[in-house]
């Protein structure tokens, strides 16, 4: 850190987006090893080969393009022969029409009142990246004024306490239902929409009603009809879209585009494609995407830490890392290489976080004077709800900027025995108060918390992902690891149907120890 060559060149712009690396443990050697290994795992043809629809999804034979989704009309991109881009924009298209139709009261419901309320059910990538784009702009100036009077609910648990939460407040007359599954199969998913349908019918009392306040993103038009969706309100995506890297689909820009309205998401994605362009073609040592890849792998295999922070210091960003949990983990969380073989190292870090300065008052004692766990601090120059009381030598964000500005340095410098004993600490008190530092962090700095803002930043981190994935020689756009718990839940489903009328003898097929947990609950 007190090499201030070193310092300037850990520090790195994309646009008007800053991102400082200096207080990571690597000096410029480490940096230039880091680059070569880049170049050595051919990470600028892979970004290459996904970009241009090859498909490096292996195991499942799929191309890897949510970069199209928000990809310019006149952009040209193949998959088997085929440029998928006009189909990209004939369903933006759609959704665009269908959302200004419901916003303006040209499609109404049942009852013919216009459907101010919009209850998004899905699950898992149908549910969290769409919720944190919400978040991210529930209180931008521009985004505001868009959604007056429209209110966004999620619903994604198949717990029924998240229903009663999800439909608090709400009228059937005036809510449209966007049921998000690829294959209108989705266990949890169903099961709420059957929930939310009897909702509906209870109230409205006529099977028609279904069409006029349900619609779906769906691949199954054959499911979807005998669900009782309107097929001209059932919108598509492809197989080559990944369900975490979603949002530019119809399964987050339909309910985002309902409540916000074309321009914001328009805006969106166009943030989205400026970091794409940006991974496309910024040389690796000037690649924002390639760095975090980089500095993941580094902080995870060479310096053995196993955790990552996410610590955006702006509070519409409270959504951001249960996002990215899924986006890294569930991507890179393997424990074989893309060929199948047995990794021998460890693939991807255990993600978490929490806004600043929340956050400060719950975890980071732990990650001042605990285990060491790299951290990353988001922060915007201006807030999207500026305050600036009479009377106070600080606004409010300036007051929440200073601690972005204080913690890394904190995890970097500490404080020593020797600054404690000249501040005549006592001495049974200096080893509670020594600071030992040396905590790896780095700082990504933006303009303003927008839409085109939270799109770069989606983009950014989705591409992150993908490069850790590329540097560790894994599959990061499969996930079979979420399949062995939904088998086994099925066969508790049917003990738990047959058990409930009074067969029980289905619990005979589980384990001892499983058999005696069931029957407790059943006892209960």
């Amino acid at each position: 850190m007190q090499d201030e060559s070193r310092n300037e060149a850990l520090f790195v712009k994309c646009g008007d987006i800053v991102m400082d690396f200096c207080r990571e443990k690597m000096d410029t050697e480490v940096f230039t090893t880091l680059l070569k290994l880049a170049v050595e795992t051919d990470v600028a043809g892979k970004i290459k080969a996904q970009l241009s629809g090859k498909k490096i999804n292996s195991t499942e034979g799929r191309a890897v393009l949510h970069t199209a989704l928000r990809a310019p009309a006149d952009t040209v991109v193949e998959v088997d022969g085929k440029n998928v881009i006009p189909d990209v924009h004939t369903v933006l298209n759609r959704m665009k029409r269908f959302a200004e139709s419901v916003r303006r009261g040209d499609i109404v419901g049942h009852t013919g009142k216009v459907m101010k309320d919009v209850v998004c059910i899905g699950i898992g990538g149908s549910y969290l990246g769409p919720e944190f784009v919400f978040e991210a702009l529930r209180t931008e100036e521009e985004a505001v004024a868009a959604a007056s009077g429209r209110r966004l609910r999620f619903l994604a648990n198949v717990d029924p306490i998240d229903v009663k939460r999800a439909l608090e407040g709400l009228m059937p007359e005036t809510t449209l239902v966007v049921i998000v599954s690829k294959t209108f199969t989705t266990a949890e998913t169903m099961m709420n929409a059957r929930t939310v349908k009897a909702w509906l019918l209870q109230s409205l009392r006529s099977e028609a009603a279904v069409s006029k306040h349900m619609v779906a993103v769906s691949t199954n038009i054959h499911a979807t009809s005998e669900f009782g969706v309107n097929p001209d309100h059932v919108f598509g995506f492809w197989d080559w879209v990944g369900g975490r890297f979603s949002v530019c689909s119809a399964v987050g820009i339909l309910p985002l585009a309902l409540q916000y309205g074309w321009g914001i998401v328009q805006k969106f994605l166009d943030g989205c494609h400026f970091m794409d362009q940006h991974y496309a073609t910024a040389p690796l040592d000037a690649n924002l995407p390639v760095l975090l890849g980089l500095i993941s792998v580094w902080n995870a295999n060479f310096m053995g830490y196993s955790c990552n922070a996410l610590l955006p210091y702006c509070q519409s960003l409270l959504k951001f890392a249960p996002h990215i949990q899924q986006v890294a983990m569930e991507s890179n969380g393997k424990r074989v290489t893309i060929d199948g073989q047995v990794l021998s190292y460890e693939a991807e870090q255990i993600f978490f976080g929490e806004p600043g300065t929340n956050g400060q008052h719950s975890f980071y004692q732990l990650l001042h004077q605990g285990r060491v766990v790299p951290c990353e601090f988001i922060g915007f120059a201006q807030s999207q709800n500026p305050v600036h009381l009479t009377g106070e030598a600080v606004s409010n964000h300036d007051e929440l900027m200073a601690n972005f500005f204080a913690q890394p340095d904190a995890l970097a410098f500490g404080k020593s025995r020797e600054e404690l004993e000249k501040a005549n600490v006592p001495a049974s008190l200096i080893p509670h108060k020594e600071f030992p530092g040396d905590r790896p962090s780095l700082s990504i700095l933006m303009p303003k918390c927008t839409a085109f803002a939270v799109g770069s930043l989606l983009a950014l981190y989705e591409h992150r992902v993908a490069v850790q994935g590329f540097l560790w020689n894994v599959n990061s756009f499969d996930q079979w690891g979420v399949e062995l718990g939904k088998v086994l839940a099925k066969e508790v489903r049917n003990f738990f149907g047959a058990a409930r009328k009074g067969d029980g003898r289905m619990l005979g097929a589980f384990h001892p120890a499983t058999q005696r947990l069931l029957q407790t609950y059943m006892d209960m």
